[in-house]
């Protein structure tokens, strides 16, 4: 177990708002080549032109002479942690360096972005043309040469600034497990869980100027499924806002939405329709009484391990290898490659969880990976849910994580992704649970709710 704590304790904690400096950018990310698309296997092709160009977005804050926190969203399917960690190492040889714990990245999550490595390796269900993996990897380059470039503009815009934040509601997110006669499908699920809350940090100058807007919401960015570069609902939300506020950055970040889908779906009106809603709420709760955030930043991560379940055999993998389901196919002869090599398969996953706290004003939770909805229902129970914020889909998307409720009802969310992202099984038992300690250990007390309180 790795853990990284990083306080700033600065001196005098009551000063108020005024302590702060802060800095937005953002960046085009389109590429202006053919380039495969992530999040759906069924295309066949590199994407057939841009719908709505993408971008990524930085928020730099600094309270008083601490180090800087970075937040960094990303309008793609899944930054893996392998480029998060490039960018971090280009900053620090650039002179931007940021302590690892203070630097959360936040992939929107959308299926219209382009592939990256090491992310759903196996989505396509075959091996790609070289020409297609040129493309990817290109783009990739392309990717982290932009998020350095976007998050040394945003350190170096830091001006003296006031931070708020509030909550408002979203409805167009739905649970999409469904049951059924076979166990659970991938269908509108009115009486399951949901979160449709909206949190919304307000970025302005030291006069009152607004400067960045900053939402989350727990819900898959799956509204489109053309094979055209598109934000999807998030990025419709921030092309809103910023028509709204020209001279604002607007960044959106996902919540644990991995069980939840926009509905309705599949047209270009109703992304927009769902862009929309979010940017009105969010201007109704930016222009309410918002609390306003102290410093200093307090920043941890800790590295857990999450184990798979019982191994797969030599023979049940070679009996995979000849599967007439191609993902399935594709999967095994990997792992039967591994073991030829002598290689061990992964008995876990190494996951990093990462906690901030403002003061005792905002305490937010960013968790890696496809969460489902039962964990920021969660921490928002065991820890003060008028102070406490939950991402997913942070720092790295490695496959999906499932509650221990998902675990035992099974399917897509529970087991069936994981040949998708190139994971040797589902999880074992109780990894919920291994989660939830280590958050418990990260979350400063005065955010913990006690017993009785509401």
């Amino acid at each position: 177990m790795v853990t990284q704590l990083c306080t700033v304790m600065a001196g005098g904690q009551t000063v108020g708002p005024a302590g702060w400096k802060a800095g937005a950018a953002s960046v085009d990310i389109t590429p202006d080549y053919p380039v495969r698309l992530s999040g759906y296997g069924s295309r066949t092709t590199p994407h057939e032109g841009v719908e709505m160009r993408i971008r990524a977005k930085a928020l730099a804050l600094t309270w008083e002479n601490t180090p800087p926190a970075v937040i960094l969203t990303v309008d793609n399917c899944g930054v893996p942690a392998t480029i998060r960690a490039e960018v971090l190492q280009r900053l620090k040889a650039a002179g931007h360096a940021i302590d690892d714990a203070r630097f959360s990245l936040h992939s929107s999550h959308t299926h219209c972005a382009p592939a990256l490595p090491g992310l759903l390796p196996f989505l396509f269900g075959n091996e790609l043309s070289g020409e297609e993996q040129a493309a990817i990897n290109r783009y990739a380059e392309d990717l982290t040469l932009r998020l350095v470039k976007v998050v040394k503009d945003a350190l170096d815009k830091q001006e003296p600034a006031k931070l708020h934040w509030s909550s408002g509601k979203v409805s167009f997110a739905m649970n999409r497990r469904l049951k059924n006669a076979s166990g659970y499908s991938n269908s509108p699920n009115p009486y399951g869980p949901v979160d449709h809350a909206l949190p919304v940090l307000r970025v302005t100058t030291a006069d009152g100027k607004l400067r960045a807007i900053y939402t989350s919401y727990a819900c898959h960015c799956t509204t489109l499924s053309i094979n055209k570069i598109h934000a999807d609902w998030a990025g419709c939300a921030q092309k809103e806002l910023q028509l709204r506020f020209p001279d604002a950055i607007a960044m959106t970040a996902i919540g644990c939405g991995a069980d939840q889908n926009p509905y309705p779906r599949r047209e270009m009106e109703h992304v927009e329709r769902h862009g929309v809603e979010l940017a009105k709420e969010a201007v109704r709760v930016i222009n309410e009484p918002m609390k306003a955030i102290r410093g200093p930043i307090t920043c941890a991560s800790r590295e857990v391990m999450l184990p798979f379940d019982t191994p797969h055999d030599r023979t049940t993998w070679e009996q995979r290898a000849q599967d007439k389901n191609k993902w399935t196919a594709q999967h095994a002869k990997h792992f039967l490659a591994t073991l030829d090599r002598g290689e061990k398969i992964p008995a876990a996953l190494p996951y990093m969880i990462q906690v901030w706290s403002f003061n005792d004003d905002l305490l937010t939770i960013n968790l890696p990976g496809e969460v489902v909805v039962d964990y920021g229902l969660r921490f928002k129970k065991e820890n003060d849910p008028a102070r406490t914020w939950v991402n997913s889909y942070t720092n790295d998307v490695p496959c999906y994580i499932p509650s221990q409720r998902v675990w035992e009802e099974g399917g897509y969310e529970a087991a069936g992704a994981m040949v998708y992202y190139g994971r040797p099984n589902r999880f074992a038992s109780g990894v919920e649970e291994i989660i939830a300690q280590a958050v418990k250990e990260l979350v400063p007390t005065g955010f913990v709710q006690t017993k009785g309180k509401k």
